[in-house]
């Protein structure tokens, strides 16, 4: 089985024993500790042995960086060390880069911030400013890649187990998404495919028994009605005399007929508040949809326009402040 690979970068003798215990602490969580001392990087004999760990950076999943105060041994192909070019290269290829950062050091950077210009100054916490040089190089990278102090091996460790938790519960949460985004596709597919059967039946056979079953059970109405009232279920009403119950159990009453927006459609209202403020909600639906028997008509998916139904929302005019001006008497 696949394992995550974590390359452990930083100089060696000063920082050798908190190397050893990321290099338990790694592998007690079933991942691959990749480390220079434990002969975990394989060299050639064709280019310098620091080329190997660059190359050997390339091809893990995580970098984890510890710096100390030691600059560690000079590139030989820059003005970087060894362990800064192997941090550099893992940022170059886009891998999860944890910089930890010994805690006196990091004190001491703003000290470094504030006197850069001086170069009498020296400091105690480190052997070389290139350090802290570098250290604004990685303060400045565009990308989040997280900079935290450590005193002790294990402020690493839980800072480690709480980040790559934290990357598995977004995994878990990211694949959860996707299977929802296929089952979605699924199902527009499906309702697309159902859609398009409905309107051949209906063209070949418009007399048949089952195809105005089928035209009643998909019909375009309930779904419509559903998504603007925002039912959570599906909805079914073979007359208006169905309708009007589901209507009034929603909190709907019926518009007088003479206060219609349009003769053409009938009105519903229903009461909600948002912010403190009343909101009425008119809900508008094409009389001859329904027969005048009251039954529901059948209309097939391209036969049916959306703007038959729709919801209007009004909000309550604020209530005027009266003062003693204002009465006439």
């Amino acid at each position: 089985m696949a394992r995550p690979r974590v390359f452990v970068s930083s100089t060696f003798y000063d920082l050798r024993q908190v190397r050893a215990d990321l290099d338990r602490f790694i592998r007690s969580i079933g991942y691959e500790a990749v480390l220079n001392e434990n002969g975990q990087i394989p060299y050639g004999k064709d280019e310098a042995l620091e080329e190997y760990c660059y190359r050997e950076v390339m091809t893990v999943d995580i970098l984890v960086a510890v710096v100390g105060g030691r600059f560690g041994s000079p590139s030989q192909q820059s003005d970087y060390s060894i362990t800064q070019k192997e941090i550099k290269t893992a940022l170059a290829n886009d891998k999860p880069v944890y910089v930890f950062v010994q805690r006196e050091v990091h004190a001491e950077y703003d000290t470094y911030k504030r006197n850069k210009g001086n170069d009498s100054i020296v400091y105690a916490a480190v052997t070389d400013k290139k350090v802290y040089a570098f250290l604004e190089e990685i303060y400045s990278l565009p990308n989040n890649n997280p900079v935290a102090p450590f005193e002790r091996s294990e402020d690493i460790t839980e800072f480690l187990r709480a980040q790559w938790a934290g990357l598995f519960q977004r995994f878990l949460s990211e694949q959860t998404k996707k299977q929802e985004a296929k089952l979605v596709g699924s199902l527009a597919a499906t309702t697309a495919t159902l859609n398009e059967l409905v309107q051949l039946l209906s063209e070949r056979e418009p007399n048949s028994k089952a195809v105005a079953e089928i035209l009643l059970t998909t019909h375009p109405f309930f779904e419509e009605l559903r998504r603007i009232t925002r039912a959570p279920y599906r909805l079914f009403f073979p007359n208006r005399n169905e309708l009007v119950e589901w209507l009034k159990a929603r909190g709907y009453t019926a518009v007088d007929d003479v206060l219609w927006d349009d003769p053409e459609f009938e009105e519903w209202v229903a009461t909600t508040s948002r912010a403190g403020k009343k909101q009425f909600n008119y809900l508008h639906i094409k009389t001859s949809i329904f027969e005048d028997t009251g039954k529901l008509k059948l209309f097939t998916p391209s036969e049916w326009d959306p703007k038959w139904v729709y919801i209007k929302s009004v909000e309550e005019a604020p209530t005027p402040t009266l003062t003693d001006d204002d009465i006439p008497f």
